[in-house]
């Protein structure tokens, strides 16, 4: 299991590279939601993030988790490798963040996402690191 506050080189570097994750939340009944997401990560804060808009399920259960978080995951996997962020994730509104958040997604992913008014970041502190190379 690769430690969070120091992963190595090869899994920074997958999270960097052009994949489609999957971002996993709980439902108000327990059971899972997942679904394909973009996600950037910075290593030197542990924030992941995932932009879409505010009136999503993944957003509703995020902010229904209350101000404390909800516990969340993401993941992606390419092959025999894969690479799994876990953490308490809140739901940003401020400009500023979304606009960063934007901008990393526009970096990893080689493409600005088109305007959309409503958007929102899920923000996850990031506290756990799993996947193999």
């Amino acid at each position: 299991m690769p430690d969070v506050r120091n992963p190595g080189p090869e899994y920074l570097a997958f999270w960097r590279e052009r994949h489609v994750c999957t971002l996993t939340t709980l439902r108000p009944d327990g059971t899972p939601h997942v679904v394909p997401v973009g996600v950037t990560y910075d290593p030197e804060t542990r924030i992941a993030r995932v932009i879409t808009g505010g009136n999503t399920r993944k957003a509703a259960h995020v902010m229904a988790a209350g101000p404390e978080g909800a516990r969340v995951a993401v993941c992606q996997m390419q092959g025999r490798r894969w690479a799994t962020l876990e953490g308490r994730a809140v739901v940003r509104t401020e400009p500023e963040e979304v606009e960063d958040a934007v901008r990393r997604y526009a970096e990893r992913y080689e493409r600005t996402p088109r305007h959309n008014p409503e958007r929102v970041v899920i923000e996850i502190a990031v506290d756990r690191a799993l996947g193999k190379g």
